[in-house]
C-alpha cells in the first residue's frame, strides 16, 4: 500500500465538521475522514447509502474503509465565523418546528446558527489505499458527478486539486517533494521548517495516540447518521526550507506538476 494520491485542499473558505449539532456547525482544524470519503463519493456519484459500501466492479471488492489518510497542513487558516438565521418571517404553522412535533411561536420563530470555517487554509493529503480504488478516485475526482467542496457546498476547491494521480511513497513526497504553501518565507538562513502532520497510523511503534476524534464514517444515511471514534496521531516534521513554494505557490505547484509528469 506504498503508492497513492497526493491532494492539495486550499480555497477562501473551508469547513470540516467533526461534533457539529444543527445550531452550531463546527469545523474540525484539519479535514476529517469523513469528509474525504464523503468529497470521493459525491465525485463518484454514489448516494449516501451507497457511500461506505464495496465496489464489486473493482478487483478485490474495495471500499473507502480501505483507505489511509495523512495529512501535512501547510497553512492552517484564521477561524471565521457566520452568523445565520433561520425560519423568521414565516407565518405559524409554516416555520421552524419543536421537538414536541408543534411550531415555534411567533416571537421565537427566528433561530440564530453559527457556521465555523478555515480561511485561508492550505493541506496537503497523501490519500493510500488498494491500487484499482485509488486509480478510480483519481479519475473521478478529474472528472467529477458532483462537484468537489471543502466539507460545505459553498466552499470549492483552488486548483490544483489532484497533484499526484499515481506515485510511489507519496508521504514520502509530502516530506521531501511537494512544495509547501506558507503564509511568510523563511528566514534567509533557515534550513528546515516546522510543519505539523496528522497521521491515522503510528509514526512509530509504541506511540500513543495524540486525541480521538469522532470522524470514521459508519454511516452517511440521513436517518441513520453514524459515526465512530478514530484516534489520531499529531507530529511535527522538519522539512527542508527549500520546499517553500514562493509567493506565487499556484505556478511552483504548477511548475512540480509539469516536471513530474515529464519525467520518464
Amino acid at each position: 500500500m506504498s503508492r497513492g494520491l497526493v491532494l492539495r485542499l486550499a480555497g477562501p473558505l473551508q469547513s470540516w465538521g467533526e461534533t457539529a449539532a444543527f445550531p452550531h456547525r463546527d469545523t474540525a482544524a484539519f479535514p476529517t475522514r469523513s469528509a474525504l470519503i464523503g468529497m470521493f463519493a459525491a465525485a463518484q456519484g454514489r448516494t449516501r447509502e451507497q457511500a461506505l459500501g464495496p465496489y464489486p466492479g473493482l478487483p478485490g471488492n474495495p471500499s473507502h474503509h480501505d483507505l489511509v489518510f495523512t495529512l501535512r497542513i501547510d497553512r492552517p487558516g484564521t477561524p471565521h465565523r457566520d452568523f445565520q438565521t433561520a425560519g423568521g418571517g414565516r407565518p405559524y404553522g409554516m416555520g421552524l418546528r419543536t421537538a414536541a412535533g408543534g411550531y415555534r411561536s411567533q416571537d421565537k420563530s427566528t433561530l440564530v446558527t453559527y457556521r465555523d470555517y478555515l480561511a485561508g487554509a492550505v493541506f496537503t493529503v497523501a490519500v493510500q489505499g488498494p491500487a484499482p480504488l485509488l486509480q478510480h478516485i483519481a479519475e473521478t475526482l478529474a472528472e467529477p458527478h458532483f462537484s468537489p467542496y471543502l466539507g460545505r457546498r459553498t466552499c470549492l476547491p483552488d486548483e490544483p486539486l489532484i497533484i499526484h494521480s499515481d506515485t510511489p511513497d507519496p508521504v514520502g513526497h509530502l516530506r521531501t517533494a511537494v512544495p509547501l504553501s506558507l503564509h511568510r518565507p523563511p528566514d534567509p538562513d533557515t534550513t528546515h521548517i516546522p510543519v505539523t502532520f496528522i497521521h491515522e497510523h503510528p509514526p512509530a511503534p509504541g506511540d500513543l495516540p495524540h486525541r480521538e476524534s469522532p470522524s470514521q464514517p459508519a454511516d452517511f444515511t440521513p436517518r441513520s447518521r453514524t459515526h465512530l471514534l478514530r484516534p489520531l496521531w499529531q507530529i511535527t516534521e522538519h522539512l527542508p526550507a527549500a520546499l517553500y513554494a514562493g509567493p506565487q505557490p499556484i505556478k511552483a505547484l504548477a511548475d512540480y506538476i509539469l516536471k513530474d509528469t515529464s519525467c520518464p
